[in-house]
């Protein structure tokens, strides 16, 4: 009986070292290749057009985000299918943008991203000819409002951010700031930011007095998981001393600080951050990107790693043995959208409307926990 106790309270006192235990690198890897392989034998032709209740171009920002997550795993694991994977999506779109040069819309300047990294791997003039003269396009106009819906923070920011250590031009530091801050502090009247609670509503139709069903304003999981990512990406690719950082990591800090305490006990997100009631339940691709900006921070000594690295593992283990199917398929990703309802149900056998942003946002949340030491 005493053998018998003593080994109980053995397990008891192990399983929090366990729980905190990062998975070793090869299986983080593991997963994140099965993923991107099934994804892959899917899309042989990554120039093929998506349809779901329409037909669209595979350059729009759904599939802009995969190539964000593809380039991660590159960086990892540089595998010459990989960068071909990317280099095909590009020329197959003439390394252009869905609107062409005139177009402001952040969701059309995502793809954007990997024709950038694209072009720092193989400078060719072309990668970037049709992105630069959009974006160059808005530093030279006035208009500041273009960014009203926080998604097009993560779709647009790194883009700006990028061309402006390529270019060595702080006037993209600038506009992209203006275009922050006006969606931060101006749009739908006072801003899309709450300080008080370090979360953004979604867009102008959900500041108060909207509320959830429980009477809680209404943060979108993925929504508040684009603008960490946004942050996380601004912050990782500017220079120490570029013009505004400061605040950008000031924001940043703060939305994690508000996260901990508001992930489920099996280590996710719900789709309503302060509505468990309201579709609560399991969602992969909010989760991945709080994950992702969570192991960034680790990873640059601005979280505590006493504190984050057991939501961290929590979250990724989750993610990695419930989330995933046998053949590498993802389930328990919502489907677009901007709000909690959109894209229910979700479950482990819930396929999305598209199925490679969810994807996306995997593979950058494992290309983080993978660098964790």
């Amino acid at each position: 009986m005493n053998r018998w106790i003593t080994f109980c309270l053995a397990l008891l006192l192990a399983a929090p070292a366990t729980a905190q235990q990062l998975p070793k690198k090869k299986e983080v890897l593991k997963k994140m290749t099965r993923a991107n392989a099934y994804f892959m034998q899917q899309w042989p032709d990554p120039g093929k057009e998506i349809m779901t209740n329409k037909l669209r171009p595979s350059h729009i920002w759904t599939r802009g985000v995969y190539y964000e997550g593809l380039m991660a795993l590159y960086g990892l694991d540089k595998k010459k299918q990989y960068y071909n994977y990317a280099v095909d999506w590009g020329q197959k779109h003439q390394w252009g943008l869905r609107n062409g040069a005139t177009g402001r819309n952040a969701d059309d300047h995502c793809a954007g991203q990997t024709y950038l990294d694209l072009y720092q791997i193989d400078p060719q003039p072309e990668r970037i000819r049709e992105l630069k003269a959009a974006v160059d396009n808005m530093v030279h106009s006035d208009k500041n409002d273009d960014w009203w819906w926080i998604d097009a923070l993560q779709m647009a920011m790194p883009v700006f951010a990028k061309l402006g250590v390529i270019t060595k031009d702080t006037a993209y530091y600038g506009k992209m700031y203006r275009l922050y801050s006006y969606a931060k502090l101006q749009q739908g009247g006072h801003g899309l930011y709450n300080a008080q609670d370090s979360l953004w509503w979604r867009d102008k139709d959900f500041v108060p007095p909207y509320q959830e069903p429980n009477g809680q304003d209404c943060y979108w999981s993925r929504g508040n998981g684009w603008v960490v990512a946004a942050l996380v990406r601004v912050l990782d690719i500017m220079p120490k001393d570029a013009p505004y950082r400061a605040e950008y990591e000031q924001t940043y800090l703060a939305m994690m600080k508000a996260l901990p305490r508001l992930q489920r006990p099996d280590g996710y997100w719900n789709v309503s951050l302060h509505d468990p009631t309201h579709f609560g339940g399991k969602e992969l691709s909010g989760t991945a990107l709080f994950v992702y900006g969570m192991a960034w921070g680790v990873r640059q000594g601005l979280l505590d790693k006493a504190k984050y690295q057991p939501l961290i593992v929590k979250a990724w283990n989750a993610m990695a043995t419930e989330c995933m199917h046998p053949d590498g398929a993802l389930g328990y990703v919502q489907g677009t959208g901007k709000e909690p309802k959109d894209g229910q149900p979700v479950s482990y056998t819930s396929k999305p409307d598209f199925e490679d942003y969810g994807l996306g946002c995997f593979l950058l949340a494992g290309s983080e926990v993978y660098k964790l030491k």
